[in-house]
């Protein structure tokens, strides 16, 4: 029950972050719309930065756990410090859900008139 609930809070706070980066870069949007930028390019930057920033916490989330576990492992009997098919479904689903909470924004910047986002400010 704590698992899910720390994984909808890491996805509403990816969500959230995400949202706001796209409504800080929403002329640039407009801009690269107007000048016939694809779509799929802009919903792939989007996605990209997301991502990247979703791949950058997964890793140290693994460095950290691994060292954390080492440091359990002497406190605990009969716990593996190297448990890695949990590591593994760990990260796949956390980046799971990263991607889900960053293709809602990259969504939505898809759908900007370019003509309102310029005019903005």
């Amino acid at each position: 029950m704590f698992a899910f609930l720390a994984l909808l809070l890491a996805a509403v706070g990816l969500f959230s972050v995400l949202s706001y980066l796209v409504t800080q870069r929403t002329r640039e949007i407009g801009i690269r719309l107007a000048l016939g930028s694809p779509i799929a390019s802009v919903r792939g930057m989007i996605l990209g930065d997301g991502l990247k920033l979703a791949g950058a916490g997964c890793l140290l989330g693994l460095v950290l756990a691994l060292a954390a576990s080492q440091l359990l492992s002497r406190l605990l009997l009969n716990i593996s410090p190297w448990d890695v098919p949990t590591l593994i479904v760990v990260t796949v689903l956390l980046l799971s859900v990263a991607f889900l909470a960053t293709a809602i924004p990259a969504w939505r910047a898809t759908r900007v008139n370019p003509m309102i986002a310029l005019r903005q400010d």
